[in-house]
């Protein structure tokens, strides 16, 4: 264990991943709307739509007239995701988007090919390519995914070699082609990381690329989320995806609907300010963005803080009293 960090990243991913998940179709003035709220909260990245294949996922399939009806804030990165060369050259062509490469692999074989219809091999061997259409197109390498890096629902458990393989393939693409190292995400795509398993995991890449900055992706799927990011929190981890509300989900690996997605962002925020760790974050302001959330989805969302409030005012009304 190091010590906490002093600053936390949070790398909000709510519109992507919650108007994904959903099977509903929503107007673009309220995904607009919900994207704009976070923009004043004080997020420093907000990951807006995805380019994927409309037949696969509808939802986003107006991604395009979306960031051109965007109203940009300085000082935010609006990024978008894509898969595949398709989906890029997409994301080239449109308006007010932040362009970030990222790679992106697999630990488990078996959601690689429900996800992509390719082995975890062949997708690993094909970033190689990523990098240089990233270089050629001018945009940055910023980050590098480990998909399913602590489980998965179809082929179990994921053996930390699998995860450590990875990241020596990224180290040594990088010395070859003499680029500098990304961040590295560890993702628990479909909710198995236990706080036991991400110390682990954390120390294992980090005896590997000291020098990388790690980053989590981790779900809430059962109910292991928040214990999760403060383990990664006591490994000194201060970069994380986290979605508004709670939002999202993995569309493609069987869960019902009802089950929880990403780490709620105001949730972690609030416990990073209860530790004394700064977020830049205004979490009144994203607890009013959580609470907008809800009212588009037309459901209670699965945070906590945007249902019970801050201590901000209990706090405030406390002093008073002591005057």
């Amino acid at each position: 264990m190091t010590s906490l960090p002093k600053f936390v990243e949070f790398h909000e991913e709510g519109p992507r991943e919650g108007f994904q998940f959903e099977k509903t179709l929503f107007p673009l003035e309220k995904r607009l709307a919900l994207i704009d709220a976070l923009a004043q909260t004080g997020v420093s990245q907000i990951q807006v739509a995805s380019f994927v294949h409309p037949k696969v996922v509808p939802q986003m399939a107006d991604t395009e007239e979306l960031f051109a009806r965007l109203k940009p804030r300085p000082g935010i990165a609006y990024t978008g995701l894509w898969l595949n060369e398709r989906g890029f050259e997409r994301a080239l062509k449109v308006p007010n988007i932040t362009l970030q490469g990222g790679l992106n692999f697999y630990a488990s074989d078996a959601f690689s090919r429900m996800n992509n219809n390719r082995s975890a091999i062949e997708v690993r061997d094909a970033q190689r390519a990523w990098v240089l259409l990233y270089a050629d197109a001018g945009v940055p390498l910023e980050t590098a995914h480990i998909m399913t890096a602590f489980g998965c629902n179809l082929e179990g458990a994921i053996a930390t070699s699998k995860v450590t393989s990875l990241v020596r393939w990224i180290a040594d693409l990088c010395h070859d082609l003499d680029i500098k190292l990304p961040k590295i995400y560890l993702c628990d795509t479909v909710g198995w990381a236990a706080p036991n398993t991400i110390r682990r995991m954390v120390d294992a890449v980090r005896e590997i690329v000291p020098e990388a900055r790690i980053g989590l992706h981790l779900h809430d799927t059962r109910g292991l989320g928040a214990a999760n990011f403060f383990a990664a929190l006591e490994m000194g981890i201060d970069l994380f995806d986290s979605s508004v509300a709670g939002l999202g989900g993995c569309p493609f690996c069987g869960h019902s609907s009802a089950a929880a997605g990403n780490i709620c962002t105001e949730d972690m925020v609030f416990m990073c300010h209860e530790l004394g760790i700064e977020t830049g974050i205004n979490l009144e302001a994203l607890i009013e963005a959580a609470q907008l959330a809800e009212s588009i989805f037309g459901k209670t969302l699965t945070g906590h803080v945007m249902h019970a409030g801050s201590l901000k005012n209990f706090r405030n009304a406390k002093q008073l009293a002591a005057v």
